[in-house]
């Protein structure tokens, strides 16, 4: 309810006067004044409809407004608001058996957070105290996070502005997987796993090594998807070697890719799982650190030096139960299948009409359309550089018209995230698609013959 009567100008220039707009620079920002959203929509405040394309931050996994986490809150916020996290709840329980049902086998012991970026500094700090060592392996092409430890951690120029102090002592970075543009040997189909055995050498060449983290399926950064050798091997590395495995599902759990979590298409159970996000549907921030039972065991007598006031918040894991509920009820993970196949050969047409495509991948309902300035050579139409630099982006400009038509759809620097609420209908896809067909031409205008 709003105190006072504000017009849409008036919200715009308070927003952007008083407050920051993230990963950017200030000047020129502009944001849409959003008033209302439900289902696959959002609404600004001159009543325009916009199909919500990447699900938010690819997060709003059952659609907005969900009434069964919506009830799941007020019943809460009725019921228990808060209490501290040195009490048991009704509601952390119930929780908790939940997600021994959903989570991969083993992974039975928890750590609430309030997001994804926490839930990983967590990850960092178990994975340190358990195996009494220091280092961290990330990837090159990550995010996983805002803060001191989690930035230093992500392998894109999100790290940049805090290095040196934002590098914390102990990350070290390795190849991502990348096989439209191999960091290692530059060719296309890529080069096998040899990503998985350069890590391998560096566990081999570096001492003190606790952990290696990675999102499964790369998120922002692309939507990289490994080859079906890769987990499974990095797995036998990281048990050959002593060094635990942390999955970052922030962006890949719930459903999003076709299984419940991503890992689960390859069948590895990592040690660590952090993920947030979908996990509540993006209603109320929530996340989670979760942890085999041979980490957990470290701590039945040794110091368990972590925590914050609203871990394990009563009014936090209430949707995160609804939402659970809801997924199975929908069946969400072969419907992100079942929508998959009907996206993917849209958007596979979509390259053979449009040379400003360089690939398109995807998982589930978990896509990314990369554009380059040369298919020949996949030079992209920017850089990493220029996005930190505030240099107009392509794919911005892209983004820009198919806002005039209606869609929303996630870019970043070279590419779009395509990530839909799961609960998108066949015609909202077509609606979408024919949206992006438009605005590429944009990019076609500007891409070499």
């Amino acid at each position: 309810m709003q105190s006072e009567s504000l017009s849409s100008a008036e919200v715009k220039q308070i927003t952007t006067k008083y407050t920051y707009g993230t990963w950017r620079r200030q000047k020129g920002w502009n944001p849409v004044h959003v008033v209302d959203a439900e289902d696959c929509y959002f609404t600004d405040a001159d009543g325009k409809k916009y199909l919500d394309f990447s699900a938010q931050l690819m997060c709003v996994t059952l659609g907005h407004k969900n009434k069964a986490v919506i009830q799941a809150i007020q019943d809460q916020a009725r019921d228990l608001a808060y209490v501290g996290p040195g009490w048991a709840t009704t509601i952390r329980a119930e929780l908790a058996k939940r997600l021994v049902e959903v989570l991969p086998k083993g992974l039975t012991k928890y750590f609430f957070t309030t997001s994804g970026t926490e839930a990983n500094e967590a990850a960092f700090k178990i994975a340190r105290m358990c195996t009494g060592k220091t280092k961290i392996i990330s990837r090159y092409r990550s995010y996983h996070g805002s803060t001191m430890g989690s930035i230093a951690a992500t392998g894109d120029p999100r790290r940049w502005a805090m290095e040196p102090a934002g590098k914390i002592p102990g990350v070290i970075f390795a190849p991502e997987v990348n096989c439209y543009k191999c960091p290692i040997l530059h060719t296309y189909p890529g080069c096998g796993i040899a990503c998985a055995e350069y890590i391998e050498h560096m566990i081999a060449n570096e001492s003190d090594v606790a952990a290696v983290i990675l999102e499964p399926v790369v998120g922002t950064n692309g939507v990289l998807i490994p080859p079906k050798e890769y987990l499974p091997r990095l797995r036998q590395i990281c048990d050959k070697h002593g060094v635990l495995m942390i999955a970052d599902e922030v962006m890949t759990g719930w459903c999003r890719t076709g299984k419940w979590f991503a890992v689960d298409n390859w069948g590895v159970v990592p040690d660590i799982l952090t993920t947030a996000k979908g996990i509540t549907n993006a209603a109320i921030p929530l996340g989670l650190c979760a942890t085999s039972e041979k980490v957990a065991s470290y701590f039945e007598d040794h110091f368990f030096s972590h925590g914050h006031t609203y871990e394990a918040h009563p009014l936090t894991l209430a949707p995160a139960i609804a939402s659970i509920d809801e997924m199975k009820r929908l069946n969400l993970a072969a419907r992100a299948v079942e929508l998959g196949a009907y996206i993917g050969p849209k958007l596979h047409a979509l390259k053979e009409k449009h040379r400003s495509i360089g690939e398109v991948r995807g998982i589930g309902m978990f896509w990314a359309v990369e554009l380059v300035k040369n298919r020949k050579t996949k030079a992209g139409f920017n850089t990493m550089a220029d996005k930190v630099a505030g240099t107009p982006l392509l794919v911005d400009k892209v983004a820009a018209k198919m806002m005039a038509s209606g869609v929303y759809m996630q870019a970043w620097v070279s590419h779009f995230v395509i990530a839909p609420p799961l609960i998108i209908t066949e015609k909202e896809i077509d609606a979408g698609v024919a949206a992006f067909d438009e605005a590429l031409s944009v990019a076609d205008a500007e891409a070499e013959n």
